[in-house]
């Protein structure tokens, strides 16, 4: 596969994750095909709008990954800022302003610079979990160091992040790029990989239990922003109760993430980041084996 093969291989896994997360229901306070969740400023239709113009941004990151020639990786993340920054643009164009993808645009841009940079290292198109991760892990090295200018006071605006780390000490999605995706590493990917390769479960269905995994995991500042440590607490333990009444694999389970929907919209509750984590965790299964899901 040449260069432009690889990029338009990334990019179209990218989107693909993308449009399977949104589109598994139901998620509990989330967007899905069934409800707008816990938002009144968008719906489904407001994510495939968004969806339909990051094409570009994941191959240009790709394309970055194959042509840089460092030592530090760090200076890849520098490369693909700019990038970053206008993704936003057209994000928010498309959407009229509406936040959809930021989360997504900053983690699944780390993650097509890497394998760009695998690829031309390496000069094949699968990548092992571990190998993806170790290389975002370098491209994001420190970049939780930014938090700690919060700290010091020395900025007049805070980003929503630097607030919720002065606040609980969370490193949201920065701490888990930093990390090479530690929480899909460990909780996510293993359940993904084994239900797809063994279950013959539908693909809505194995992706509604990998969030749920997530959800009773993640420390996700969607929800700590919006609510605080007591909401993030009881989205676990709900998150929980519904794994141990076999998730959304049995009659039971799939009644109470049901319920939990109803409950988290009634709340206003929206675990973001743990959707966030989803459409990572389908990204770097397919950099692995493929994209035929």
């Amino acid at each position: 596969m040449n260069n432009n093969g690889f990029c338009e291989f990334v990019s179209n896994i990218a989107i693909k994750s993308i449009l399977y997360e949104v589109s598994a229901s139901p998620k509990p306070g989330l967007v899905d095909r069934y409800n707008p969740g816990a938002h009144r400023d968008m719906d489904f239709f407001t994510f495939l709008r968004s969806s339909s113009v990051l094409y570009p941004y994941f191959y240009k990151c790709t394309e970055a990954g194959i042509a840089f020639k460092g030592e530090d990786y760090r200076d890849l993340l520098v490369a693909i800022r700019p990038i970053g920054i206008k993704a936003e643009e057209d994000m928010f164009k498309a959407t009229e302003g509406i936040n959809t993808h930021k989360g997504i645009i900053f983690s699944m841009g780390i993650i097509a610079a890497a394998v760009g940079s695998l690829f031309a290292e390496k000069d094949r198109v699968s990548f092992e979990y571990e190998e993806i991760s170790r290389r975002v892990s370098l491209i994001a090295r420190d970049i939780t160091g930014e938090l700690e200018e919060a700290h010091k006071g020395e900025k007049e605006e805070l980003t929503y992040g630097e607030r919720l780390y002065l606040k609980y000490g969370i490193k949201g999605i920065r701490g888990e790029v930093e990390s090479g995706f530690e929480t899909v590493m460990k909780v996510s990917l293993p359940v993904l990989e084994n239900l797809i390769l063994s279950s013959g479960h539908h693909i809505n269905d194995i992706l509604i239990q990998v969030l749920i995994h997530l959800m009773a995991r993640t420390e996700d500042s969607n929800v700590l922003g919006r609510h605080g440590m007591e909401a993030l607490t009881y989205v676990q333990r709900e998150s929980q109760k519904a794994l141990g009444l076999g998730g959304y694999l049995s009659e039971e389970g799939r009644g109470h993430i049901e319920a939990m929907d109803k409950a988290f919209i009634a709340k206003n509750i929206s675990p973001g980041g743990s959707a966030d984590l989803l459409a990572v965790s389908m990204m770097i299964y397919m950099l692995k084996n493929g994209d035929r899901i």
